[in-house]
């Protein structure tokens, strides 16, 4: 999955807004998905050493199991490490990924 595929996986409900708050000398623009109605971000998307990731939104104790379970998720990048996890997008079967994703957008409704 490439970065465009990540930001239409992502955007899952009409209350959903792509926006681009940062950018990367070396990447450019910086994806963050958000609600429309309270824009709280679910999720935020980026490449680090040319592996793209995706920051999502986690119960705090979910997402210590997620990290115990699975290498491809570790404490988020530049987030809250309690709250938020950092998912490697190619190493996460894709029908977890979807489940991740929903949760951090119900989470933040």
């Amino acid at each position: 999955m490439n970065k465009e595929e990540l930001i239409n996986f992502c955007l899952i409900d009409k209350d959903s807004l792509l926006s681009f708050p940062f950018s990367d000398k070396k990447y450019g623009l910086i994806p963050v998905i958000r609600h429309k109605s309270n824009k709280k971000w679910y999720a935020l998307i980026f490449i680090q050493e040319n592996t793209l990731y995706i920051n999502l939104k986690c119960n705090p104790i979910d997402a210590e199991i997620l990290r115990d379970n699975h290498p491809y998720i570790t404490p988020a990048w530049h987030m809250n490490k309690s709250h938020w996890n950092k998912v490697d997008v190619n190493k996460a079967p894709k029908k977890m990924l979807k489940n991740l994703i929903l949760e951090s957008f119900n989470l933040t409704k």
